[in-house]
């Protein structure tokens, strides 16, 4: 990946693996936006954006940068919040086509916009034929997950490894029906980084060395 031409990095991650918080860091090194779960959620429910409205948008040169700009000021904690599928919330509600297609119509546009992190997502997927695409995925131990997880949601390790357990399927569900892959096969990374014995902070650092 050439950091000096338009580019993206795509961050699949384990639950507990600190691959978010590693991608915000990312983003703020290579002063570029970051893109994750939350904040497009964000743009679909404030905006209310359809296959359809997209492209009538797209049709008036539409900027999405300017959107999420404005989501971002009015809304300044929104891709922030540590986020753990919970009972009832609708992210635990299945992914339709529709939404698929909107979500990755979304993430493709932002990308023209210019330079960009993607945290989850599919990306990997998304961008696949990208010409100026890294993608990487940040995995640990179920310890060392079940510890970090239990510590940022104040939760005991049994409490954490069920939600792990929850979302590993609910993920790795996703990615197969909508990519026909395995977020696992290491084929679809340049980049695979075990976060055991590592902080964010340097995680961050060594993507950033590994581009140079």
């Amino acid at each position: 990946m050439n950091k000096n031409e338009q580019f993206v990095i795509t961050i699949n991650r384990e639950l507990g693996s600190g691959g978010r918080t590693v991608g915000r860091l990312l983003a703020e090194k290579l002063g570029v936006p970051f893109y994750d779960k939350v904040v497009i959620k964000a743009l679909q429910e404030k905006y209310n954006l359809t296959v359809e409205e997209i492209e009538r948008m797209k049709g008036h040169k539409h900027s999405w940068w300017a959107d999420v700009e404005r989501i971002l000021k009015i809304d300044s904690g929104i891709s922030m919040d540590y986020y753990l599928p919970k009972k009832g919330n609708a992210t635990d509600l299945p992914t339709t086509d529709e939404m698929f297609k909107t979500e990755t119509l979304i993430l493709q546009d932002l990308a023209v916009e210019g330079s960009c992190v993607v945290a989850g997502r599919s990306g990997f997927h998304v961008f696949r034929y990208h010409p100026n695409h890294l993608s990487i995925l940040i995995q640990a131990s179920k310890e060392f997950r079940m510890a970090r997880v239990a510590r940022k949601q104040n939760i005991t390790e049994d409490e954490a490894r069920k939600k792990i357990e929850k979302v590993d399927k609910m993920r790795e569900n996703y990615v197969k029906k909508y990519t026909g892959t395995s977020r696992y096969d290491t084929r679809n990374y340049q980049l695979i980084i075990t976060a055991d014995g590592k902080t964010e902070e340097e995680i961050a650092d060594m993507i950033m060395q590994y581009i140079g």
